[in-house]
């Protein structure tokens, strides 16, 4: 008999279906009748649906929760979101093997602290719990936990090369044979533990955080072509994901890398899924480039099964004065975020640094003035930055002069030069913004000085946010529906005071619902939980009998309403010992539910959640635990048509 019953309820079965209006009855966490009017025996919890949106649980498949799993397992902000099963452990970092301490070395701390902006003392925290030493006792050790959500674990690249070699050697020679044949073992034996798959990484900016490695790029970075294949190949036999993100400045290695992907050069596809078709404000090609290498390593001649990951909203940033997500991607900046966030008198050094100053000013005005091929390039953004060095862009949050807060920096700037101008007579807001201004040089000069000006006075007290990239409604929805994408990139968990992504899947909801009718919802919804759940190779994603009972609902009336960019907050969070910023829609998520257990009520949290585990640990379905946990149930006569 039910336990519980979604009543008039309009039905999204992650298939891409047209929509219906069904009951839903759930039984031992497990969805038992699917259809109309369905008559129960007994009494069972009825949630009435009438005119919300009922559909499985969302996907978010590129997470950095790992560390937020050991602070707060019951995962709030991902499940008061919609959300149900995250994939854990990409972009080649994670905590699979445990701390990894040996020799002074601390790579949890080392990996994690610029690459995903966290702060070392919570990293510190995290890595003394992590006690396990190999991939099935961390499996062990999740399953011990009170999750709140499906977790879905891979095998992170940097962690597998500092297992076997050591961090420092990992990062400072290539692996012998036989240190190359133990990563290929570990993987494989992770692999037959029911692993989802592999992780690697790329990005040219990302480098460790701790003394004496700060000029030194993540493992993953040190891997040959050779090592790759070889490892992939794991994958590849275990029909499992890699997860990469491509050289972004040299697309002829990209290109060699991604055609491992390839079914006609390697006997069999190997699921790729990359980071990530984003549309830069900077560089409007970059994004092009992107679906046409989807697209020729998906046709025919190579019959690959490779997806680029789509951010579901504007990618906005928020920036400590230089310290941002960005800010290693330029060697200026990149100076003073070498530094530990608190070193106030270190950065004042390095912008008093003659040599520094000249090398920011020439960074900064590069391609803004004059006629040269860089000036060429800015015009037609065809930049190589991400940044996009426009004071335009850059709006205050928060500073020591409060009327500046909304504005973007364009705006004092063009005071101060009227200020200066008039020779302190008219230009400033106030008294307190003119004793402001004669600390500045007169003249200004450019926004070069300008900045500098403001980096030194303020440091990491102005706190500044951009967008820089996905502005574009339709060009964002187009590449959200793309068939060489997958919904994807939130990044939840990571950059805690830079991004706030918790809530893709639900941008990407109400992009679909200002896109069409019920049609185009029905693949969105099939594009955040059917699709990513096929590709993962995994067991959810779908109504249907005999699944578990991972469900949650949608006012679409609550998203209809629901502006994403005015509801981004700075929430205090007890377990991190930081502020978190976190876009929280209100009432939008009338109900979520994991493994049967109603986890959130559209107001609040079930009393029982983050003391009971509600969500588990999930393999590839083809892993023998997962076929056993998930067996077909049979239809039960007397309970209404099924769907």
């Amino acid at each position: 008999m039910p336990d519980t019953i979604y009543r008039n309820a309009i039905l999204f079965d992650g298939t891409g279906s047209t929509p219906v209006i069904s009951d839903v009855a759930v039984s031992g966490g497990r969805i038992s009748a699917i259809g109309p009017a369905l008559e129960v025996e007994g009494e069972a919890k009825e949630v009435d649906c009438t005119g919300l949106w009922l559909m499985p649980g969302l996907l978010d498949i590129h997470t950095h929760l790992d560390l937020e799993l050991e602070l707060s397992p019951e995962l709030p902000e991902v499940v008061r979101h919609g959300t149900t099963t995250v994939v854990i452990g990409n972009c080649s970092i994670g905590v699979t093997y445990g701390n990894q301490r040996r020799d002074g070395e601390d790579p949890i701390v080392d990996c994690f602290a610029r690459v995903e902006n966290m702060p070392k003392p919570v990293l510190a925290k995290v890595a003394n719990t992590c006690t396990w030493s190999d991939s099935q006792g961390y499996l062990d050790h999740l399953g011990g936990l009170a999750l709140g959500a499906n977790i879905v674990p891979l095998v992170p690249h940097s962690m597998l090369r500092i297992e076997v070699m050591g961090l420092q050697q990992s990062i400072s020679r290539s692996p012998t044979r036989r240190e190359r044949g133990r990563m290929e073992l570990l993987l494989d034996a992770a692999m037959v533990q029911g692993y989802a798959g592999f992780s690697t990484d790329a990005l040219p900016f990302h480098f460790l955080a701790n003394d004496p490695h700060k000029k030194r790029k993540i493992p993953t970075q040190y891997a040959s072509y050779r090592e790759l294949r070889q490892l992939t190949g794991v994958v590849r036999r275990y029909g499992r994901v890699w997860q990469a993100t491509p050289p972004k400045d040299d697309i002829i290695e990209a290109m060699r890398a991604f055609l491992l992907t390839s079914g006609r050069l390697f006997g069999r596809p190997l699921k790729t899924t990359v980071l990530a078709a984003i549309d830069l404000q900077t560089n409007r090609m970059a994004v092009r480039l992107c679906l046409m290498l989807s697209a020729i390593l998906n046709s025919r001649l190579l019959e690959g099964m490779f997806r680029f990951q789509v951010l579901s909203g504007t990618f906005r940033v928020w920036s400590d004065g230089a310290i941002n997500p960005l800010a290693d991607e330029i060697p200026e900046l990149r100076a003073l975020n070498e530094l530990e966030l608190d070193d106030r008198e270190g950065r004042a050094r390095i912008m008093d640094d003659p040599q520094w100053i000249a090398a920011f000013r020439r960074m900064w005005m590069q391609g803004k003035t004059g006629w040269s091929l860089a000036r060429l390039r800015r015009l037609l953004r065809q930049e190589e930055t991400v940044l996009t060095r426009n004071l335009a862009d850059m709006t205050v949050a928060e500073c020591p002069l409060p009327q500046w807060n909304g504005e973007n920096l364009q705006a004092p700037y063009d005071r101060l030069r009227r200020w200066q101008k008039s020779h302190g007579r008219r230009g400033a807001y106030d008294a307190t913004e003119a004793a402001f201004f004669a600390t500045f040089p007169n003249p200004v000069g450019d926004d070069a000085s300008f900045l500098m000006h403001l980096l030194r006075q303020w440091d990491t007290n102005l706190r500044w946010e951009t967008t820089f990239a996905n502005r574009n409604p339709a060009t964002l929805a187009s590449l959200l529906f793309n068939p060489q994408t997958l919904p994807g990139f939130n990044d939840s968990g990571a950059h805690l005071a830079n991004i706030g992504f918790y809530d893709g899947n639900l941008r990407f909801l109400k992009i679909a619902q200002q896109a069409g009718g019920m049609d185009t919802v029905a693949n969105a919804v099939h594009r955040l939980t059917g699709l990513p759940a096929a590709f993962f190779n995994l067991n959810t994603g779908t109504i249907k009998v005999g699944a578990q009972a991972d469900l949650c609902t949608i006012d679409p009336l609550a998203l209809h309403a629901w502006e994403p960019e005015e509801t981004y907050a700075f929430v205090h969070r007890a377990q991190f010992g930081c502020r978190q910023v976190i876009n929280r829609p209100t009432g939008v998520v009338r109900h979520v539910m994991v493994g049967g257990k109603m986890a959130w009520t559209g107001t609040d949290y079930s009393p029982s959640f983050g003391q009971e585990a509600f969500g588990r640990v999930m393999r590839a379905k083809d892993h023998p635990l997962e076929r056993a946990y998930s067996p077909p149930a049979p239809h039960t006569p007397g309970n209404g048509p099924q769907q």
